[in-house]
């Protein structure tokens, strides 16, 4: 009796993991339409990274993201894992993620996953964005 109670609660617990880190399958296309909710990444409104060297390892980056876009994309598909402050919950913190890992490198986390993170949270230019993001994140 005790081994079928605890092979259905870490059914159910294996269930409720893989619901919490699953993806968002709705896609914002951000027309560039002002409903409320939606920012359009563009330009003027993406923040730029300092241009010219991080102090950790001399890489230069100079990519532009859309923070606001970038957070809402990280608190739909991301938080329920590593935290809505970034704290980490299940997943690891990443508070100050940029100063141990590249933009590159936590791209290809985020589409390709990593120990205990699914592949393809996000995708495309979404998922471009929110690595800039996190990268500026030291």
């Amino acid at each position: 009796m005790k081994k079928t109670w605890l092979m259905m609660f870490s059914m159910f617990a294996l269930a409720l993991l893989l619901v919490a880190c699953g993806g968002n399958d709705d896609t914002d296309t951000n027309t560039g339409t002002d409903d409320g909710g939606t920012t359009e990444q563009t330009d003027e409104g993406a923040t730029d990274k300092d241009e010219g060297t991080d102090g950790a390892d001399g890489d230069t980056d100079a990519t532009s993201y859309d923070a606001d876009a970038a957070e809402s994309s990280y608190q739909q598909s991301c938080a329920s894992c590593h935290g809505g402050d970034l704290e980490g919950i299940s997943g690891p913190e990443l508070t100050k993620i940029g100063a141990s890992l590249s933009e590159d490198e936590i791209l290809d986390a985020i589409l390709n996953g990593r120990t205990g993170m699914p592949p393809g949270m996000l995708q495309g230019d979404e998922a471009e964005n929110v690595a800039a993001w996190l990268a500026d994140k030291k």
